[in-house]
């Protein structure tokens, strides 16, 4: 036990968490937090010029860098404005803790009229966020703040929420920090495996389709692995892009619009293997089996009847699945040829112009490590199926969200995870001015992001 302010209890414990870096826009109720964060040497405080960019920033940081990011805005306004960053990364299942503080401890609930007062503010951020917590008391934040990391880092990883109000961010108290946890990701049950090892085995076509799950897994390898071992075409949605990189024969990319090519292969397979994704693109034929392994359990079978469920970690369920296959049968004989031929017949889609021009220069220049974040605009909507990705986490979407001008500071945040990568923001005309304010953040933190 030690004595220490809610605002230095609150900071310590993150610095235990794994935090390193946070984004922010100081105010009247963050005085705490913000004395706390100046007196921290090890967490970087990142001041942004809009509540919006808080959010976009620690979303990009999050997934490109494979860990949580975490922003920190006033309340009511504040938090509003963050709220469009949070539903990005809600759709995206993007880990992001979202700090805010709040009215008096006397004067909430009251709706009085104080500075920044919202009433239900936990309410108003239910639809963007997966847990929620307000702290009061001092000797209770190091535990919220611990909670609030666990639930980033179990289940489904979605925004979590955790606010106090001023008083209880400046007042001492005593206070015991928690040692942090290593969540525990759970395969799928054995004998479900089985009989999903069983069905792949019987497939004559099978496909794999991968999303963005495979990302927030890591299950890379071990996607590859049975994808080689089945001879199967990986395709997979904009956000599971890098899933499988794009100089292998085996992945088919993610160009599944209507009469394409990669839709006639996917509606020919007999059974798909869908890793990580709600299927909401893909939309298999209603008599096709597909076997779907998703760590939300509330997500298989939402998007297509005919769905066996594997419960379970995505990158611990893939390994003992192959662990499986490879125990019950020789690997197939190569595809190669057959996958090479829709590979180029892909590519050979590749027409409208100026986009196609456009995509090629921008590819040509960049390294195959760049981080692009294709922004709501045409040329990112064609950078969905055309843009070549080599490894995971290089390519990043506003997901379902679709959001106008998230692209630009979310670009910022991959890039304070990844400051030796070149990052690229895909921008609209109209997206960029959304948050073009963040180039005087850009400035001021040196974060060289290159917008297009």
């Amino acid at each position: 036990m030690a004595r220490m302010t809610g605002g230095e209890a609150l900071v310590k414990q993150l610095y235990r968490e794994g935090v390193r870096v946070v984004f922010g826009l100081p105010g009247v109720q963050l005085y705490g937090v913000v004395a706390a964060l100046r007196d921290e040497p090890g967490i970087r405080f990142v001041v942004t010029r809009h509540e919006a960019a808080t959010s976009y920033m620690a979303d990009g940081y999050a997934r490109a860098g494979a860990t949580f990011g975490t922003a920190l805005v006033v309340p009511g306004p504040g938090l509003l404005n963050a709220s469009a960053g949070l539903s990005t990364a809600y759709a995206a299942s993007s880990p992001v803790l979202m700090l805010a503080g709040q009215v008096p401890k006397a004067q909430l609930g009251k709706n009085i009229g104080v500075l920044h007062e919202v009433n239900d503010q936990l309410d108003a951020i239910a639809p963007v966020t997966k847990w929620r917590r307000r702290v009061l008391e001092v000797a209770d934040v190091a535990g919220a703040a611990h909670e609030a990391v666990e639930q980033l880092r179990t289940g489904r990883p979605r925004p979590v929420h955790l606010e106090m109000p001023p008083d209880t961010m400046e007042s001492e108290g005593e206070v015991e920090l928690v040692e942090p946890s290593r969540a525990e990701r759970p395969a799928a049950a054995g004998s479900e495996i089985d009989r999903a090892a069983g069905m792949l085995l019987a497939a004559e076509r099978p496909v794999i389709y991968a999303g963005g799950g495979v990302h927030l897994s890591g299950c890379h390898d071990a996607l590859a692995a049975a994808a080689e071992y089945l001879q199967a075409g990986v395709v997979q949605s904009p956000e599971g892009k890098g899933s499988i990189g794009d100089a292998s024969d085996l992945s088919l990319g993610a160009g599944l619009w209507p009469q394409s090519a990669l839709r006639r292969y996917l509606e020919a397979a007999d059974v798909i293997l869908v890793v990580g994704s709600r299927l909401a693109l893909a939309a298999p034929k209603p008599e096709q089996q597909v076997i779907q392994v998703d760590v939300d359990t509330g997500e298989i079978g939402r998007n297509h009847a005919k769905t066996f469920a594997l419960a379970g970690d995505a990158r611990a369920t893939l390994e003992h699945l192959l662990e499986r296959l490879r125990a019950s049968a020789p690997p197939r004989r190569s595809r190669k040829a057959e996958r090479e031929a829709l590979r180029a017949e892909i590519a050979a889609s590749m027409t409208q112009e100026p986009n196609a021009s456009i995509l090629r220069s921008l590819r040509g220049g960049a390294p195959e490590d760049a981080i692009v974040v294709a922004g709501m605009t045409q040329i990112g909507y064609y950078s969905r199926p055309f843009w070549p990705v080599y490894q995971p986490r290089t390519y990043l979407t506003s997901s379902y969200s679709g959001n106008l001008g998230y692209e630009y500071p979310t670009a910022l945040g991959a890039k304070v995870a990844c400051p030796k990568r070149p990052v690229v923001a895909i921008c609209g005309d109209g997206g960029f001015l959304y948050n073009a304010q963040e180039l005087a953040t850009a400035v001021l933190h040196r974060i060289n992001v290159v917008a297009v």
